[in-house]
């Protein structure tokens, strides 16, 4: 079934006003409709993708790309990511149950029973299997290319801006440049992102993840044109999986430049 049927007929709260409505409303203008459905809210993954979006926004108007987003949560939950992350809260809708997930068959994570446990418990010692890298391909490299640096991917981080991520001292982003220079992803500048995000979530994780029955719950990209048909999809196959491309997340939007798009992913 194409996932446009099911999304179409999705109806969730929207973070910006609290009202329940139909995920695609007010996506006819557009001639691309993006729709990012997301694990929990304070998933590495979740921030590291809303990041990327505010990277590219320049390059993403409205007229060309709607985007609608999904994340498991609650309304507080939508509202704390959006201040940190500034993805619109007009645009962004929550789903406390990961049941879009599970309508769209996306996969659920690690889930070994573990005997003796409850629910949140098993999560929680899934989830940290999964970033040890079982059930979760991809996850350990992907680790291993925020330390070690990414000639394929862009410099991530101005040289003028200011970084603070805790417990690491507030320093400069041209610091990166004692790392190997400029123009590309610097060793531990990835890293250095995501450290932040770690330390936003923790201090946060009540409001980021108020029940953590879905921690091990991953997510889906999909594109499609006005008349609903998919161009590209993305399951997301473990941690730190979002992406096809993890060194340019965003690539298969290029084609909306030139309408080449011509089969799914």
């Amino acid at each position: 079934m194409n996932p446009y049927t099911i999304l179409n007929q999705t109806e969730l709260q929207r973070v910006s006003d609290g009202i329940t409505r139909p995920l695609l409303e007010n996506c006819e203008a557009a001639s691309h409709i993006l729709i990012l459905v997301w694990p929990q809210l304070g998933d590495f993954d979740s921030l590291e993708y809303a990041w990327w979006l505010q990277r590219e926004a320049k390059k993403l108007p409205p007229e060309k790309l709607a985007i609608r987003a999904v994340g498991i949560g609650s309304r507080a939950s939508g509202t704390r990511f959006c201040e940190y992350t500034g993805f619109p809260t007009q645009n962004l809708f929550v789903d406390p149950n990961a049941e879009l997930h599970h309508q769209l068959k996306l996969y659920s994570g690690l889930n070994l029973p573990l005997p003796g446990l409850s629910q949140s418990q098993k999560a929680w010692l899934n989830l940290l299997l999964m970033c040890a890298g079982f059930g979760s391909p991809g996850t350990l490299r992907e680790v291993f290319r925020g330390y070690t640096g990414d000639r394929q991917a862009p410099q991530l981080i101005e040289d003028d801006e200011i970084i603070q991520a805790t417990p690491l001292p507030t320093f400069k982003g041209s610091f990166f440049q004692l790392a190997g220079g400029k123009g590309f992803q610097r060793p531990f500048e990835l890293a250095t992102l995501r450290l932040r995000n770690m330390v936003e979530v923790l201090s946060n994780w009540h409001t980021y993840v108020p029940l953590s029955a879905y921690l091990t719950q991953r997510g889906g990209t999909f594109l499609f044109d006005t008349k609903g048909q998919l161009l590209y999809e993305h399951r997301d196959p473990g941690i730190l999986g979002f992406a096809a491309n993890m060194s340019q997340p965003l690539s298969f939007l290029s084609s909306i430049e030139t309408d080449s798009f011509t089969s799914a992913h």
